[in-house]
């Protein structure tokens, strides 16, 4: 239930080593730290300006355009003709595919960004996965931790599945479109090609080829202290 391959291409993506098919996708996530700190080798294959601070453990692919102020900590692999601009923030443990934006004020943190992928403008992408020609509208946050610092669970029309993370935020699938100004909540799985419409709150599982047009239903509870 809720493999890879029912949300990403493995083709894709150099790092499909990271998505095991007999486990679930956000399974990867628990793997990146181990796989970069076996597989990266620190090399820059572009030119990186005046401006631009990169960290210690860090890869870039030829073609890769890094623009003055951009920050990355690292660890991080960056593929090629990517567009990295300036003041994006990609912080620790972060794997990003070929030909993929990541814009101004976008934060990135553990995660794992497949080919083709457009994330250009005040986004934060955290603890999550994108995938290929995936796109994030302006202002879309991919929040990764439960306002109660619980296990974050993934729930479907089914069945509630435990992840035993505290942190992850979301799996977007190919060519899926998160409309300007959403949050996705954590433990979220959205399938390829869905729509989500601006404004919109949403967590769960979103079926591939759906569009998600309002809100939420919204419940007010009080909350025992």
């Amino acid at each position: 239930m809720h493999a890879p391959a029912d949300f990403l291409d493995l083709n894709h993506t150099q790092h499909g080593i990271l998505f095991p098919a007999n486990e679930p996708v956000w399974a990867a996530l628990t793997k990146i730290v181990s796989y970069l700190d076996f597989r990266l080798q620190r090399e820059m294959r572009c030119i990186i300006p005046q401006g631009a601070y990169i960290g210690e453990d860090v890869f870039i692919d030829e073609g890769t355009t890094i623009e003055p102020g951009a920050v990355i900590k690292g660890p991080a692999w960056i593929g090629k003709n990517c567009m990295i601009r300036a003041g994006c923030y990609i912080r620790e443990n972060v794997i990003v595919g070929n030909a993929c934006v990541l814009g101004n004020s976008c934060e990135f943190k553990n995660c794992v960004i497949f080919d083709h992928c457009e994330v250009p403008h005040y986004n934060y992408v955290g603890d999550s996965i994108l995938g290929y020609k995936a796109h994030l509208g302006a202002g879309v946050v991919l929040s990764n931790v439960r306002l109660d610092r619980g296990e974050v669970t993934v729930a479907d029309a089914k069945k509630t599945y435990p992840t035993g993370m505290r942190k992850f935020g979301a799996v977007i699938g190919d060519h899926a479109e998160i409309g300007c100004n959403s949050v996705i909540n954590p433990g979220t799985l959205i399938g390829r090609r869905s729509i989500v419409y601006p404004l919109s709150s949403f967590g769960g599982v979103l079926p591939a080829d759906s569009i998600l047009k309002t809100r939420q239903q919204q419940v007010v509870v009080k909350r025992s202290v």
